[in-house]
């Protein structure tokens, strides 16, 4: 395709985008996926010498059984094709395409994937792995211990800013997906550990600099997502767990975890952020498992 085609389809692509902000408020994570997603298909079409607003189902439907046969991840060709169907949504409000030729695409099926939860002997080790005789020991325990406590996604959780945190009531104010502002309680011990990291800790790692974030690096600039999944990894090798760790790991274990002693799935979701209770249901079938698993090891006809 010249690159004149290529620009208005990026500028299509941009108009829509900037429609989903304004009307979906999405974060700035979700609209780079959605973006991705209509490059990647705008590329494939322009090799049959089509465009977005030129192209049929057929033609849809080959990219994505492509994609398929190419060994793609089945989510990832799911999403692809939640990313087409919202775009020719607006395409054919704005006039763009006559019909939409996504409408009678079938979605490949995804089955239920358990995640797997860390126990709560692993959960204590990976929390105390941290040196807390030093100030990023104190930084990085009271990031996991808030996490931990919170069910906090990677993002909500290195973009908090002090302002945030109500230490006097226990409790931290997050921006979640789409800027959604939800109050979630950190507990006793999470609350001692950020009490404890921004007294002896976040001074001494900020100097005579000056930061919003709550939780900074030796150069004073916010925690990225990748140096703390970075973190994580290095301590959960030092707590002597063995399979992988991620940020979300902690969040599923606080999901889970909680389950196992009795809380209501409505609080559960509310705490997670979840939009939808379907969301939040998975980790009944984890709590139902981890059931499942301690009765067939301790009960005597198990």
């Amino acid at each position: 395709m010249p690159s004149a085609g290529l620009s208005a389809e990026r500028q299509r692509i941009d108009t829509f985008l900037d429609a989903l902000w304004l009307e979906k408020n999405l974060g700035e994570n979700t609209l780079t996926a959605y973006r991705q997603d209509l490059l990647q298909v705008a590329a494939a079409l322009a090799e049959w010498d089509l465009t977005l607003t030129t192209a049929d189902d057929g033609a849809l439907a080959r990219i994505l059984g492509q994609r398929l046969q190419s060994g793609a991840a089945l989510r990832s060709v799911v999403r692809l094709l939640s990313s087409v169907r919202r775009f020719y949504g607006y395409a054919e409000r704005e006039g763009w395409v006559s019909r939409d030729p996504s409408r009678n695409l079938q979605s490949p099926r995804i089955g239920r994937v358990l995640p797997h939860v860390l126990s709560e002997t692993e959960i204590e080790a990976l929390l105390a792995a941290p040196d807390c005789t030093h100030p990023l020991g104190l930084r990085d325990a009271a990031m996991l211990e808030l996490m931990y406590a919170c069910g906090l996604r990677v993002s909500e959780l290195v973009n908090l800013e002090t302002r945030q945190v109500d230490l006097s009531a226990d409790m931290v104010v997050v921006f979640g997906k789409g800027r959604k502002e939800r109050l979630v309680p950190m507990g006793e011990v999470a609350a001692g550990r950020v009490t404890q990291y921004l007294q002896m800790g976040r001074p001494q790692i900020l100097g005579q600099r000056i930061s919003a974030a709550l939780f900074v690096t030796g150069r004073g600039a916010a925690m990225t997502r990748q140096r703390f999944w970075q973190n994580i990894e290095r301590y959960a090798r030092s707590a002597g767990i063995t399979q992988t760790v991620s940020p979300h790991s902690l969040r599923h274990a606080f999901a889970t975890h909680l389950l196992n002693h009795g809380a209501d799935l409505r609080s559960v979701q509310l705490m997670l952020g979840h939009a939808a209770l379907s969301t939040t249901e998975i980790y009944t079938h984890v709590a139902q498992a981890r059931l499942k698993a301690l009765h067939a090891k301790h009960h005597p006809r198990g």
